[in-house]
């Protein structure tokens, strides 16, 4: 009974949408979530990991001049296709990944979905094995490819398709092509499919970059006056802290409790889960909100989940639930903020940050409390 009133205090426990879906089986095992930078910006990058990304896209022209429309978002979605940003390896401060992430044997035998055995041609220098080919490195670059588009990013005379730094550098030429306007979504979806010739690919990649945008982009408060902009306001303050299971009330953040459903505690962190965040907005505001996020949806005006995120203004309460259209189910809340954004906290080892909506699953209505 006990265990089952501390689930039922916090939020945030059904997964993030967008389940992982790599182009290759990693040999290695990888966590769901990783480090944040920037305040929550960057998502769930860790931080080594987007500085290699911002890099590249500075780096880029050198080798691709007449390239246009690379962002460090477009490396992001596909290496989060490709390695969940080698999250579970450590990154060295030079963009050395250890321990190295290999995909599958390409030996035809269906392992990993492979079905067509790719002979050697690195002798084994990058894929650790002279016996047939199988791809490496964060953007899972097989050898023969590397060979053509490898890049020394980091300044040390190796390209090293295991580095960050000269991964993401490589990727970003690849993509370039012969110059490729990446701002049109034509090219930019050509040159993902180049990458991975598959529709469900590229589908899974644009995917991530516009959640990447979104997360990046600062919302537009202009319109956005009185009681609204107070709580809106007061949520965004709060960017970069870390999420904490259990953690945050009306008067701030707080350490939270053990255990969340994948068994990571809050015990030992001082911030916010979802509903100690929209908990502490609104009271900046004067208004007291219960402290589960299916409670919050019983508060002010119901917005119906058939009406769908369109309706939504800044600063109302949006929710998310495992059945949609039972509120006893609602896992999740966050706060709107125009646009298709909104201020979240989505799960533990990430941070308070900019989301779009779509980012969380099972769309589940709003309330309106202003």
């Amino acid at each position: 009974m006990v265990a089952l009133l501390m689930f039922a205090a916090v939020c945030c426990a059904a997964p993030l949408s967008g389940a992982v879906g790599a182009y290759v089986a990693l040999k290695t095992g990888i966590s769901d979530d990783g480090g944040i930078a920037e305040g929550g910006s960057a998502a769930d990058i860790p931080p080594r990991m987007l500085t290699a990304y911002k890099k590249a896209v500075q780096q880029v022209g050198q080798y691709a001049p007449k390239c246009q429309g690379m962002r460090w978002q477009i490396l992001a979605g596909i290496a989060k296709v490709e390695s969940n940003h080698a999250i579970g390896h450590a990154i060295s401060a030079g963009g050395d990944i250890t321990p190295k992430i290999y995909g599958v044997l390409l030996n035809g035998s269906g392992a990993g979905g492979n079905t067509t055995a790719v002979a050697d041609t690195d002798g084994g220098r990058w894929d650790g094995t002279a016996s047939g080919e199988r791809a490496v490195g964060p953007f899972q670059f097989l050898p023969s490819t590397w060979e053509s588009i490898g890049k020394d990013g980091n300044g040390d005379k190796v390209a090293d398709p295991h580095n960050g730094d000269d991964a993401a550098l490589g990727a970003a030429v690849y993509l370039c092509g012969n110059g490729r306007d990446l701002t049109q979504s034509s090219q930019l979806k050509a040159a993902i499919l180049q990458y991975n010739h598959s529709s469900e690919y590229v589908a899974d990649v644009m995917g991530w970059i516009d959640q990447y945008t979104a997360a990046a982009k600062d919302p537009d408060l202009t319109n956005v006056t009185g009681t609204v902009r107070t709580v809106i306001e007061a949520a965004l303050s709060q960017r970069g802290v870390p999420y904490s299971w259990g953690g945050g009330n009306a008067s701030g953040r707080s350490y939270g409790i053990c255990c969340s459903p994948s068994g990571k505690s809050g015990a030992n962190i001082k911030g916010f889960d979802c509903s100690g965040l929209t908990q502490y907005a609104y009271a900046k505001a004067g208004i007291t909100l219960p402290r589960v996020a299916a409670a919050q949806a019983g508060t002010g005006q119901r917005i119906p989940t058939s009406l769908g995120p369109s309706v939504l203004k800044p600063g109302d309460l949006v929710f998310f639930a495992t059945a949609p259209g039972h509120d006893s189910t609602i896992y999740h809340v966050g706060i709107y903020l125009g646009s298709g954004q909104m201020v979240n906290a989505p799960r533990p080892g990430t941070v308070v940050r900019l989301d779009a909506v779509s980012t969380m699953s099972g769309y589940a209505g709003g309330a309106r409390m202003l």
